[in-house]
């Protein structure tokens, strides 16, 4: 079932290359800054394979996991970079980012001496490290570890699959959002053979709202502002606000499934006012707009359906300018 792009099979050589080097013994494993289930799951599922071959595993990250994604196989492998100044290591691989610095404060602790490999599946990653495998037509980055994995002739075990199934199962919201293909439902079907309980994994991810959050939620509903008669909504919260949620409630998440369900709504945003001259923007499309191309045009990126930006200016302005980008691609 192993299918990976052209661009990608010069890179196999250079992976097993990395991987079979005697002197790489410690690998260091990273992801993006508030991971969500397809950055920990694909973090996670690197460390086994790793761990298989012998290898030593560092599993740091910007922060520590939030808690209500312990469930995950071996989740408490993963350590904050909080207070750690320098860490031994051979190699790194930086799963799920689109560029090095969505790694965070991680990134002051790598050896650009050092091999560098980058397995992601955003289209806008810029293609740092000395090793790249991208494929922007994978629903997540599980899904394309899944090849890679079948490619380097590794036996699934239950807790790789359930870690690739529920990092599959995050990115394409349950399977229900565009990215998910034919491919990705043979996929989880192959994975289904070990006897997953995907309502489980559901529950987990998708619900498990404390109520503390869930009343907080409520009192932010009215703060939505909608334009273009009403084809983009979007939310404008202080980082405060956003800091007061507890981590067993991800809030940008939870905004943008209770969007997606308003009718006629073709964009979402959420804008998050960083101090008084800094804005964190997300963006999510219904299918019609690249957000990835709007996000792109303020030095951001992800996805057609899925991308965000970091803007050095007031919110105000920068909800001003996004939406005009937004409204001349509405057709």
């Amino acid at each position: 079932m192993a299918t990976f792009p052209t661009t990608n099979r010069g890179n196999l050589r250079k992976l097993r290359a990395i991987l079979r080097s005697p002197g790489n013994k410690t690998f260091l494993v990273t992801t993006h800054v508030n991971p969500d289930p397809d950055a920990l799951c694909s973090q996670l599922a690197v460390a086994l394979f790793l761990k298989v071959r012998g290898k030593k595993v560092i599993l740091l990250n910007h922060e520590e996991i939030p808690s209500r994604l312990n469930f995950l196989p071996h989740s408490h492998l993963i350590k904050s970079v909080k207070g750690v100044t320098s860490v031994h290591y051979d190699a790194a691989v930086a799963v799920d980012c689109g560029d090095l610095p969505r790694v965070g404060d991680v990134q002051s602790l790598l050896d650009p001496a050092k091999p560098l490999i980058n397995i992601d599946h955003h289209i806008t990653n810029d293609g740092f490290g000395t090793c790249r495998w991208i494929d922007p037509q994978a629903s997540s980055t599980c899904e394309i570890l899944f090849d890679l994995f079948q490619s380097l002739k590794m036996p699934l075990t239950k807790p790789l699959a359930q870690l690739l199934y529920a990092g599959i199962m995050g990115d394409t919201g349950g399977f229900r959002y565009d990215n998910t293909t034919a491919k990705t439902h043979r996929i989880a079907a192959a994975l289904q053979e070990f006897r997953l309980s995907p309502a489980d994994y559901y529950r987990k991810i998708y619900e498990s709202i404390p109520v503390a959050d869930l009343q907080k939620f409520i009192r932010i509903m009215n703060r939505f502002e909608f334009f273009a008669d009403g084809r983009i909504v979007s939310l404008t919260l202080s980082e405060k606000v956003f800091d007061s949620f507890s981590e067993d409630f991800d809030l940008k998440d939870s905004v943008f499934r209770f969007l997606r369900s308003i009718k006629n709504v073709e964009v979402s945003l959420i804008f998050m006012r960083i101090g008084r001259s800094k804005t964190r923007v997300n963006l999510r499309s219904a299918g019609v707009v690249d957000v990835a191309a709007v996000a792109l045009h303020f030095n951001g990126g992800g996805h057609r359906n899925a991308s965000g930006c970091t803007v050095d200016r007031p919110a105000k302005d920068v909800k001003t300018q996004i939406l005009q980008e937004i409204q001349k691609a509405l057709p």
